[in-house]
């Protein structure tokens, strides 16, 4: 599962950790009980189901017949999950007879009294007739799965306008015994075969491949989908409604596209690459594809970013995106998702892991996999880019370096769905793929997969593969990365010995707890060529001396930039900016702007070098360059105005031409109201956006007016410019716009709409405005809370209150209390 909308909380309001915090209190980590892996008591060995939905009371009525065999000692009973349903009736299946079972039923586990002892290895078949209930389900969600009631109707009576009537399921983590009875856990494996009864009107999608379509005397018709190889409950999926499909091939198998029917004209620009995908992974892996088909589908109001069902990944409607939109698709919020979920049909669906504790070898993969794409398909500085940005996420989230990536302690399931399972276990991938070399880790990858088969993984068969395949002792990395916590926090520190003619190299490790085993390449360049030296560092202080005939021009610590690690890196600026002429990597680059960034906007080296950086090859280091230049400073904006104005001639990206747009903003010069007025005609909308914004630093009225003809059909950041440009010059009558846009957005849209909503608030003395504005704050506020989220709103709020009267501050005050004392 990709989780997008985690990322944006974690990092919401994060500041890079300087050091690391102490170990974690009982009531953040180690609250909870050591977390066993569910014994296996009866195993699943198939599962057939026989469902039809009443849309009115979003129910599903069903019929199962489940059948089991004992796992280890002979059996007379059998537990499943069974979440908030009516429990009709249980019998035994046996060669054509039927006996009725005793049961009890709590509304969270069904407990069945068999017929008799089962004996090891001895297969029996149940028979369940249930109603699932949903929607009366009290359930608990968390940040990266934000609901988990299982079965999701959305719009079921049409009361939406223009909104589809639809029905899926998400299964993850162990959702899906609210639809159907099970052994809900990662551990067990079935095949499965679903019979969905629907509308005739509508398509269903389901694991495997679809067997049957029968159509009813009613105006039903029921499709019965098979899937003839094992796998876990949580995977199981289910989707219905109004879907257009687009049909692709790869190695002869189907590949297609499930999309509402205005967006099937765009189904080859969202997905068109994944036959290629296909292809790739299969080689790259030395295991093939193992499902008979894949499939994907985009479906609204989804819970998550995606969900890697097995042959049918289920999608958020972030994918939809029509002709215009695609010009500014950013990688890691489209393709880089479908990278993601595919990879997981091997390391999550093909082996699962065994429990919520080894989580790591599902989702440290599917992350560690948008990298390898993006570097295959676009090059290695792409996947070097995306590779360096999610380590960079994880390494802003201090609580997250408390936390092992193997956990068998934990509040709750859940909270294994965070920046160590993911952007930091993806990482650790990356360094052991360094480490090992190429042809030997994927060999170990091959050899984990096909070992594990249809069944069940932890980091310890990943670590044995990988010993077996490299003859190498692997102890050491998995102790320290897989089952120990934190990172790396490093100062480097260097000195030329003229002496000895010797470069010297100072590495200190000062986080606190153990001291990390870290093997890596030093490059020490001189006459502009480098020596590239292998070392290992084993110590908190390691002095390092290598050989220099004369002081280098740039010594490169961990050259092939793939450390976990924080780093103070105390070269001379000269030396960074050598390193971002002359250095071959991404990251290398990537560090010379972050060096040049934190030196005084009066440095004249460092403003050369963020001036060359805004022609840079790469979009990202460009993107980098721009942020980084403090254009509040009048001698810094005069400067490089005419820079910015220069790349944005021949800008490609149109996420950095906006960028440029909005940076021009900010110089707050009226001689760009001409290119603030042509960029208007962008058929991007985040370039239309930002023209939009840059037009209102210039000259507000027009920005207004043209605010009010854009309205009509406004999408994306187009929107969002608008209700900028109404909190910043509208009046209380373009307020409904700012607020219906704010609910219709996403959460992260919505915290990047916060400011333009305070500003609104603050400025306009309307008793509607401020309590409407208020109460979607103090919602905010409380929902994500534990994110650190409810201290800059509680400011936000404070800034509000300013100027108004005593009536309108009650009602501020009200909320800023409401907050607090929420737990």
């Amino acid at each position: 599962m990709n989780k997008p909308f985690l990322l944006a909380l974690g990092l919401l309001f994060a500041t890079p950790a300087l050091a690391q915090q102490g170990p974690a209190s009982p009531d953040t980590v180690a609250l909870a009980t050591y977390r066993a892996s569910r014994p296996k008591i009866n195993d699943l060995v198939h599962t057939k189901l026989d469902v039809r939905f009443d849309y009115a009371k979003r129910q599903l009525i069903g019929k199962e017949w489940l059948t089991l065999r004992p796992h280890a000692y002979p059996t007379d009973s059998l537990r499943l999950d069974a979440k908030g349903m009516d429990i009709g009736s249980v019998t035994m299946v046996s060669q054509g007879n039927a006996k009725a079972l005793t049961f009890k039923y709590n509304g969270d586990q069904l407990n069945i009294k068999l017929d008799k002892t089962y004996l090891v290895d001895q297969q029996y078949t149940v028979y369940i007739e249930y109603v699932a209930k949903p929607d009366e389900l009290k359930v608990k969600g968390s940040a990266a799965i934000t609901d988990a009631k299982g079965l999701y109707f959305i719009n079921p009576d049409s009361a939406v306008a223009g909104k589809p009537v639809q029905i899926w399921t998400q299964g993850e983590t162990e959702a899906s015994s609210v639809w159907f009875p099970t052994i809900d856990s990662p551990n067990q494996k079935t095949t499965q075969e679903i019979a969905m009864t629907v509308p005739a009107k509508y398509v269903t999608l389901s694991n495997g491949a679809l067997a049957s379509q029968k159509s009813n005397t009613d105006g039903t018709r029921t499709d019965t989908w098979k899937m003839d190889l094992p796998h876990s409950p949580y995977l199981f999926m289910m989707a219905v409604g109004d879907f257009k499909i687009t049909k692709d091939t790869w190695a002869g198998k189907e590949v297609n596209y499930y999309l509402e029917p205005k967006y099937a004209p765009f189904a080859k620009q969202i997905f068109g690459n994944t036959p290629e995908m296909l292809e790739f992974f299969s080689k790259k892996l030395g295991v093939a594809y193992p499902w008979n088909k894949y499939s994907q589908i985009v479906v609204r109001d989804y819970v998550s970013g995606a969900m890697e069902n097995t042959s049918a990944t289920l999608h958020g409607d972030f994918l939809h995106k029509d002709a215009r939109e695609a010009l500014d698709a950013e990688y890691d919020r489209g393709e880089s998702v479908i990278a993601h979920e595919l990879f997981h049909q091997w390391f999550g669906d093909y082996v699962t892991a065994e429990s919520w504790s080894n989580l790591t070898v599902n989702e440290s993969f599917a992350d560690f996999s948008e990298a390898l794409w993006a570097e295959h398909k676009y090059g290695q500085e792409a996947g070097d880019a995306h590779a360096y940005q999610n380590m960079r996420n994880y390494l802003r989230s201090p609580r997250d370096a408390q936390k092992n990536l193997v956990r068998f302690h934990y509040a709750d399931k859940e909270d294994m769905f965070d920046l160590v399972s993911y952007q930091k276990g993806g990482q650790i991938l990356n360094m052991l793929r360094n480490h090992l070399g190429e042809e030997v880790f994927f060999k170990g990858l091959q050899k984990y997969l096909t070992d594990n088969k249809f069944s069940n993984g932890e980091a310890h068969q990943l670590r044995l593969a990988m010993e077996a395949v490299s003859g190498r002792d692997l102890n050491w990395f998995f102790n320290q990365w897989y089952f120990g916590a934190g990172h790396p926090v490093v100062t480097i520190d260097y000195n030329y010995d003229q002496l000895n003619k010797e470069q010297v190299v100072t590495i200190k490790q000062t986080q606190p707890g153990q001291v990390f085993e870290l093997p890596m390449a030093i490059d020490v360049y001189q006459n502009g060529k480098p020596t590239r030296h292998n070392v290992v560092l084993r110590k908190a202080t390691e002095i390092i001396r290598l050989p220099a005939a004369s002081q280098p021009e740039l010594v490169n610590v961990d050259a092939d930039k793939v450390t976990l690690w924080q780093k103070k890196d105390n070269k001379p600026f000269g030396q960074f900016a050598y390193q971002y002429r002359t250095a071959p990597r991404y990251v290398d680059r990537r560090e010379a702007v972050a060096a040049a960034a934190a030196l005084p906007p009066t440095d004249a080296a460092a403003r050369q070098l963020l001036s060359a950086a805004l022609s840079d090859k790469n979009e990202f280091i460009r993107r980098a360059a721009l942020g980084s230049l403090k254009l509040d400073e009048k001698g810094v904006a005069k400067a490089a105005a005419p820079l910015i104005r220069k790349q944005l001639a021949q800008e490609k990206n149109t996420n950095n031409q906006a960028a440029m747009l909005r940076a021009l903003a900010m110089v707050d010069d009226k001689k760009d109201e001409k290119l603030f007025t042509k960029s208007l005609s962008s058929q991007s909308y985040a370039v239309q956006g930002a023209a939009l914004e840059g037009l209102a630093a210039v000259q507000p009225k027009q920005a207004l007016a043209r605010a009010n003809a854009l309205e009509p059909g406004a999408k994306a950041d187009v929107a969002a410019a608008i209700a900028s440009v109404y909190a910043e010059v509208g009046d209380a009558g373009t307020w409904p716009y700012v607020r219906d846009q704010f609910d219709a957005a996403g959460p992260q849209s919505q915290f990047q709409m916060m400011e333009s909503l305070v500003g609104f608030m603050a400025r306009l003395p309307d008793q509607t405005v401020l309590q409407e504005g208020v109460a979607r704050l103090q919602k905010m506020a409380i929902q994500y809370k534990q994110y650190g989220v409810a201290e800059p709103i509680l400011a936000m709020l404070e800034k509000v209150k300013q100027g108004k009267p005593a009536d309108q501050q009650a009602i501020v005050q009200a909320a800023e209390e409401a907050i607090k004392a929420e737990k």
